[in-house]
């Protein structure tokens, strides 16, 4: 039913993945890390004792920087209670404007299993469909495989398609995800060269025009997206809009979770979108994280 639900879906749906493709890149330019370890957390349910932040190396981003962050618990073998971005105010200024721009990002040592690579994205003008995602907004990416192995994912190589259309199935599938496709179309067809194949929420109410429920339709604000390759899931991706982010959110939503996970680790059952008035960040993080084995 998921599959075949999504493959009816407009083909201006699965245009939006496709554009994607085509826009060009921008290499992570490194800034100096700082000592803000030991920043103080205020944020309910992160004031406990033992509880302390980590943050990785930061990345220029338009007029500040952006980087990855752990919070962990010392007490508890330093389980992770959290895992993010987090974005200084300046990120969202000076923003480039022409084409989505893509910046690595190091992970800090406390980095949980099984996260190999963090990878934020910037849409100046969103993607197709219209009035889905054709907003300003951020890609998270939260990658389980290695930087090497999401370069090789490109049209030239000859198991491209075969391993875009070997889709995960069963248990390993979260309830009510399916990829995006319209009519007639492949996972190949739209596979994202070094990313994958996305898999959309069809609960989102920004979908709902285009699944025939429009009393339901509210425009893109934030979403949560799983990617796959090869028939496994590499990847969790909340998506943010800069307009929503400027609001200073403190939200906090569930995510539905598969029943049996690729690789043993942490995982999220919930995310956060939030602005820490203390750091003066902006972050949006993997939370209620538990192990699966």
């Amino acid at each position: 039913m998921k599959q075949s639900l999504a493959y009816g879906l407009a083909a201006t749906l699965a245009a939006s993945v496709a554009l994607l493709a085509a826009c060009s890149t921008d290499s992570p330019t490194g800034v100096q890390p700082d000592n803000s370890d030991a920043v103080m957390l205020s944020r309910a349910g992160y004031d406990q004792p033992g509880a302390h932040v980590q943050y990785g190396a930061p990345v220029k981003v338009g007029d500040g920087i952006a980087r990855t962050y752990v919070v962990a618990n010392a007490r508890d073998g330093q389980a992770p209670l959290e895992m993010g971005i987090a974005l200084s105010a300046g990120a969202l200024n000076a923003l480039p404007t022409d084409a989505m721009h893509m910046y690595l990002l190091p992970l800090p040592q406390l980095a949980p299993a099984p996260y190999k690579l963090v990878e934020l994205d910037w849409n100046p003008v969103g993607h197709p469909p219209e009035g889905v995602y054709t907003f300003p907004h951020f890609d998270f990416h939260f990658y389980f495989i290695s930087l090497a192995q999401r370069n090789a994912i490109v049209p030239s190589d000859p198991n491209y398609a075969t391993e875009a259309d070997n889709l995960p199935t069963g248990s390993l599938v979260p309830p009510l995800y399916a990829p995006l496709a319209g009519p007639g179309q492949t996972p190949a067809d739209v596979a994202v060269p070094m990313m994958g194949l996305h898999w959309e929420d069809l609960t989102s109410p920004e979908l709902q025009n285009l699944l025939g429920n429009p009393s339901a339709y509210q425009q893109f604000t934030k979403t949560f997206i799983y990617g796959s390759w090869n028939g496994q899931f590499i990847f969790v991706e909340p998506m943010v809009t800069r307009e929503f982010l400027l609001t200073k959110p403190d939200v906090s939503s569930p995510v539905r979770v598969p029943q049996q996970y690729p690789v043993a680790g942490y995982f999220p059952t919930s995310y956060r979108v939030t602005y820490d008035a203390q750091t003066r960040e902006y972050r949006v993080a993997l939370t209620g994280m538990v192990e699966r084995n």
